[in-house]
């Protein structure tokens, strides 16, 4: 089932998609919605990013381009870090570069939704705990990495967190394939087997250092392939079962100084 956020009527709505048309409905997602009985053709609806999350946390470095690279051992502390919700967009949106940044790089991510608040859970039980999954983009300005590998100010501006366009609750994370084209031409594509660190574990250990809620997003890394864009760029980032999330860079005249 494919869940969308998007506004009609003036007013920001939720509804399932299937195939060119989106019912809506009423009361929250995370459980008791009920459909209203309007459809409306998905081209009629403007589509926002299907969730606001109060937390969105990403995993570095975490995929390796064949299974026999993978290490023997996961690393004892894996390496995590926030962006703010200030930093989501949807599809169709702008990702804006602010003058005074030399370069932007995309990542193509599974993104997870979570479904129920998760506190110490086991890996066997994180996918109760999941409500679906979506596409992320973690844009990210690499110069302003601390040199003591800080990484929240080159990765939190304004738009830097594309995702979209749907949340799919019906997908076997484990079989699927994180792809992206830089305007048309592809540049990635990898299964979710070649994860070094797994969705279940990345999950159990964030609950065991904070309480997630219904709606926080974590973004499971990228594949190898990503890319430096620049001014005009546009970036589609592809997973065949939810669907493409697509963002162009545009640059502004805002400096980061300003």
């Amino acid at each position: 089932m494919k869940f969308a956020r998007f506004t009609y009527k003036n007013e920001v709505q939720y509804g399932v998609v299937t195939n060119d048309d989106i019912s809506l409905i009423e009361g929250p997602i995370y459980g008791g919605w009920g459909y209203t009985g309007e459809v409306l053709p998905l081209d009629q609806v403007n589509l926002l990013a299907p969730v606001v999350p109060e937390k969105i946390i990403g995993i570095g470095a975490n995929y390796v381009g064949s299974k026999e690279e993978k290490p023997d051992q996961l690393p004892e502390i894996p390496v995590f870090f926030f962006k703010p919700a200030s930093s989501v967009v949807g599809t169709e949106e702008e990702i804006i570069m602010p003058r005074g940044i030399d370069e932007v790089k995309f990542e193509s991510e599974l993104a997870v939704i979570i479904g129920k608040e998760a506190k110490n859970i086991e890996e066997d039980e994180v996918l109760d705990y999941i409500f679906g999954y979506t596409i992320g983009n973690d844009v990210t300005a690499p110069q302003l990495f601390h040199e003591n590998g800080h990484w929240t100010l080159g990765k939190a501006f304004d738009t830097f967190t594309p995702i979209g366009p749907y949340i799919e609750t019906d997908l076997d994370p484990s079989k699927v394939s994180v792809k992206a084209d830089i305007n048309e031409v592809e540049t990635q594509n990898s299964p979710t087997d070649l994860m070094i660190v797994s969705l279940t574990y990345m999950v159990s250990y964030l609950s065991k250092v904070m309480t997630l809620k219904p709606g926080d997003c974590i973004l499971t890394g990228s594949p190898l392939g990503a890319h430096f864009i620049k001014d005009q760029d546009v970036v589609e980032c592809k997973i065949d079962e939810i669907g493409t999330l697509k963002n162009r860079l545009v640059k502004t005249s805002v400096s980061v100084e300003s």
